[in-house]
This record gives C-alpha cells, structure tokens and sequence, in this order.
C-alpha cells in the first residue's frame, strides 16, 4: 500500500522527530511549547478570518501568524541541528508595539478590568490571548533546559497584550458595550 504524504505512522508509539533527528515524547516541554504556538496560531487564523476586525488588524495578524510559524520552527529545531533557523527579528517585536499603540490610540480610556466578551470576535481574540500566554508558559519552562531566544518571548508577551487590545477595538468597531468586571457581585 503507498504511502499518503499526509501521514508517516512514525508517530503512532507517541514520538516525534524535532528538527534535527532526535525523537522525543509529544508531550515534552518542547512540544508543549510549540504545540501550543500552533494552537495559538490557529486562533489568530480564525479571528482573522471575520470581517467584524478592524481593517489593519488583518495585516497585523497575518504577520503575527507568519511570525508564529518562525517561532514554531525555532522551538522545534535542537540545539545541534546542522539546520538552524534564522534568529527571531526584534523589529518584529517594535512593529507589534506600533501596532499596539495605534490601536489603542482610537480605544475609549478606563481603568477598570474588562471581562471577555461582548462581540463574539472579541470574545475569540480573548481566547487567543490566554492561549498566547499559555504559550509564553511553556516556552518558559522549556528555557529551563533549553536555550530560548528571549526577543521571541518579547514577541510573544506583547502578541498577547495585541490581542486584548484588538478584543476592545471589535467590540467598539461593532458598536458592543465592554462587559466591566464588578467585584462581589
């Protein structure tokens, strides 16, 4: 029977290779980390896919995601893989800030703590948010026995601060009142 280039079956005992040829657990730290970048990658797929996003929030995702993928690949690469990708660009990091404080430039002030919610894109890119920083979770505890390139945990870390402020800017864009959390209630 031919093989479909879909599927290899060597994956099938619970082991993956990275890149560079080691076989590891699919549940080790390195996975976990790049496992939940793809998840989170995943996320800003969708939250892209709506029309209820400001317009520049597509170009900014569609960066985001194609940065994703650059982090995916250096969390999978080992340490001594002949093939070693390119280091994460810090102007990524400047330009996701940028966008950021443009952003929010156009959002209503408050200081009070804003539930997830309202529009249901805005209730999704809250949901990146978490997994973004779940992310940054794992990454970290990869850092523990791995090196980590700290400009991609930068990124990371302001990709989640991104997406909650693009989760105000679609419920202002589609006219939904932003849901305050009341303490005790």
């Amino acid at each position: 029977m031919k093989k479909s280039p879909v599927y290899t079956r060597t994956g099938d005992s619970g082991t993956t290779s990275l890149v560079g040829g080691t076989r590891v657990p699919k549940n080790s730290p390195r996975l976990e980390a790049y496992g939940t970048i793809d998840e989170a990658n995943s996320w800003l797929g969708l939250i892209d896919a709506s029309d209820a996003i400001p317009n520049a929030a597509h170009a900014t995702l569609q960066r985001a995601m194609n940065h994703m993928f650059d982090i995916g690949s250096t969390l999978a690469t080992e340490e001594t893989s002949s093939w070693q990708p390119a280091p994460f660009p810090a102007q990524a990091v400047a330009d996701l800030e940028a966008d950021i404080d443009t952003l929010d430039s156009t959002l209503p002030r408050h200081n009070q703590f804003i539930l997830p919610g309202g529009h249901p894109d805005a209730a999704r890119a809250n949901i990146a948010r978490t997994v973004v920083r779940r992310a940054e979770r794992r990454i970290l505890a990869l850092a523990q026995t791995a090196p980590v390139d700290p400009v991609l945990l930068r990124y990371i870390n302001r990709l989640s601060d991104y997406l909650f402020i693009l989760s105000r800017a679609i419920n202002i864009k589609n006219a939904k009142q932003e849901i305050f959390w009341q303490k005790n209630c």
